[in-house]
């Protein structure tokens, strides 16, 4: 691998901007940019048509011929070695493939966003707080291949490393919008969905209702569930039933479930 550039400090100015678009939300939303780490990660925003800024390797880590035939496919002056030393400084995991990327965001703004085809299947998700819970999300939301993510009030930022690491690259691959309930509920309302929502009161069971025609799921917190403003605009509040001590799963297991019944239903009348 030869790029034109070779970086052994840390204190290059470059780093020191990557180093804060890893650390700072404030910094990726003023800049609109990120930091990426991971081949896998990497391919999939290349394939998303994200715009890949600059991209750091690492020889000394960065060992395998299918890596490097993916870095090859970039043009020579986006591409920066940086030394062992500095690397570990900047990437994010404890295990690492020797690559990181700063790339450009996109918007994932409401009012430019039109389903693709008819009968779409969404994922809402209320007000989620820990990355790791929004990455498994987006990677259910992709294994089911919904037609969306809809993040209502959002308290982190899409592009935190915690959920482009927990969501293994699905942030990429998704469409993702983010906004308030009241906009995105009058967004799906304006196009006939239905807006089934996971809570404990006033439910019927989760099989028992139809997930046919156009479908929103609607998950909120483990702790306080769903606020007010979701659970009176409801078609139905539906519920897994529990048979053991508690009355509440990890919020991306339960929307699994509930993602899956779904795509069962729309099977059997394919």
């Amino acid at each position: 691998m030869h790029s034109k550039k070779h970086i052994s400090s840390a204190h290059n100015p470059l780093i020191k901007k990557a180093l804060l678009l890893k650390d700072k939300s404030r910094e990726r939303k003023k800049t609109g940019l990120f930091l990426l780490e991971g081949m896998r990660e990497l391919q999939i925003a290349n394939r998303a048509q994200y715009e890949i800024l600059t991209i750091f390797y690492c020889d000394t880590i960065l060992k395998d011929a299918q890596n490097n035939t993916l870095l090859q496919s970039f043009s020579a002056d986006k591409l920066i070695s940086v030394s062992t030393e500095v690397y570990k400084k900047i990437a994010h995991r404890d295990s690492t493939e020797g690559v990181l990327a700063i790339a450009k965001s996109k918007e994932h703004e409401l009012s430019s966003f039109k389903f693709n085809g008819p009968n779409p299947l969404v994922l809402i998700a209320e007000a989620p707080e820990k990355p790791g819970n929004i990455g498994a999300l987006l990677r259910t939301a992709d294994a089911a291949n919904l037609d969306a993510v809809f993040i209502a009030n959002p308290k982190t930022d899409l592009y935190n490393p915690n959920i482009i690491r927990s969501s293994v690259g699905c942030v990429f691959s998704r469409n993702v919008k983010v906004g308030s309930s009241k906009e995105i509920i009058a967004f799906l309302k304006k196009d006939g969905f239905q807006l089934y929502c996971a809570s404990l009161s006033a439910s019927k069971p989760y099989t028992t209702v139809d997930f046919n025609g156009p479908t929103a799921i609607v998950v909120g917190t483990e702790n306080s569930g769903l606020s007010e403003e979701w659970l009176n605009n409801s078609t139905q509040n539906i519920i897994i039933p529990m048979e053991g001590e508690i009355d509440s799963m990890n919020v991306s297991v339960s929307a699994a479930i509930l993602i899956f019944e779904a795509k069962r239903q729309r099977s059997l009348k394919a």
